[in-house]
């Protein structure tokens, strides 16, 4: 008799063991033969407790998820939801790009009567505004500093259109799952808010606690200074009308969070929060607190001094950006997450096709000068989920 079993990880490629069966004369024999396993090469869930799986390409018939670990009996804002996607989605303003898609969410599963049902909550946004011809003429060469080639060498196969899986579309999904995870949280006191704080070269010299938060919608992007909003704005606009593309950075706030989240070694509450930042598309760089500026003080100066404030414990100071041992603190907690430019620039460069001959190309099609003002949900979304999933994790440290 023989068993046949696959090996999806390991470098061997088969073995053969010949083992004498208790209930029959003749051995048996077992052969493992190597056969790759496709389904766990790329990771698309997120999260431990609070978990969502997304799925979808900027091309497909649309973008989805499902969300597991969402607590039951919680009304859902659907109104909410939907302005969040709003607030990410394409053609919102002249510094966006041109793709007009309404992104409305449909839910599938997991909500009823308007209350979350505790079981997965499954959602789609459908596709309606493709123009898939616009990189007919990239089929065969790879973009400089996109996915094409890392894609391409790792699976095989990639999709074109519009970057496919790799394409910023994708991160509609963590919208929807980090607007419930707002919704959860906004029960508990929590409140997360980011904003651009630099484009280039031009940035927001004061600490967050400076600006009126609440301001942020009222520019396209969604920068708490008007005065400095004005002048992103022309940037952007200026870079966009040269084909060219430019980065920046979003700060993120989050107040309310209780003292407790996070674990003291390999499960800190900031490298959580950077692992979630540096999923977002064209994400360089996280930090937390005075984050490298702090290199420039001493210890004595960036320490937080604790003291008593009427009754309970208090910090004079915030240095550590609410996070202390990679536990939080009680204090708020803000970082900055960095965004290179764009790599899709509507100018002729210089490139390889897929045999590996040099070649030149020019992208077409529609595309953000800067993604700062469509991210800026995106960077609340993903912290919300990080910060839901560590609330419930705690949960279970006692009894």
């Amino acid at each position: 008799m023989i068993y046949s079993f696959f090996l999806g990880i390991t470098r061997i490629k088969s073995l053969s063991l010949d083992i004498q069966s208790p209930y029959r004369k003749e051995s048996e024999q077992i052969n493992f033969v190597y056969k790759p396993i496709n389904s766990i090469s790329m990771f698309n869930s997120f999260g431990n407790i609070f978990r969502f799986t997304s799925f979808g390409e900027s091309h497909g018939k649309g973008i989805g998820g499902v969300i597991d670990g969402f607590p039951a009996g919680i009304e859902i804002d659907m109104d909410f939801i939907q302005s969040e996607l709003d607030r990410r989605k394409p053609g919102q303003s002249a510094i966006t790009t041109a793709r007009k898609e309404p992104d409305k969410v449909e839910f599938l599963s997991g909500i009823f009567e308007g209350k979350s049902t505790g079981c997965p909550i499954g959602f789609m946004v459908w596709n309606e505004n493709q123009r898939s011809n616009d990189y007919d003429n990239i089929k065969e060469v790879y973009r400089p500093s996109h996915a094409d080639y890392t894609y391409r060498a790792k699976y095989g196969i990639r999709d074109y259109r519009g970057g496919g899986r790799s394409s910023a579309r994708e991160t509609i999904s963590r919208v929807v799952a980090g607007a419930l995870a707002k919704i959860a949280l906004k029960q508990l006191g929590i409140r997360i808010t980011a904003y651009t704080s630099q484009v280039g070269p031009i940035r927001l010299e004061e600490n967050y606690t400076t600006y009126d938060l609440d301001t942020i919608e009222n520019n396209p992007v969604r920068c708490p200074d008007q005065e400095k909003a004005k002048e992103m704005e022309h940037l952007i606009a200026e870079i966009k009308a040269k084909g060219d593309t430019i980065g920046g950075v979003i700060t993120c706030v989050i107040k309310g969070c209780p003292i407790g989240l996070g674990q003291p070694v390999f499960g800190k509450l900031h490298a959580a929060l950077g692992n979630a930042m540096l999923s977002i598309n064209a994400v360089k760089g996280f930090e937390y607190g005075e984050g490298f500026k702090g290199l420039k003080m001493k210890g004595s100066e960036q320490n937080d001094i604790f003291y008593n404030n009427a009754g309970h414990i208090d910090t004079r100071t915030n240095h550590s950006g609410g996070i202390q041992g990679g536990i939080s603190n009680g204090q708020d907690i803000y970082f900055r997450t960095l965004f290179k430019p764009v790599a899709t620039v509507l100018m002729e460069q210089q490139t390889v096709n897929i045999d590996g001959i040099d070649t030149s190309m020019k992208a077409r099609g529609r595309h953000d000068a800067c993604v700062l003002p469509r991210a800026v949900p995106i960077v609340e979304a993903m912290a919300a989920i990080t910060i839901l999933d560590y609330y419930l994790i705690d949960k279970t440290t006692q009894l």
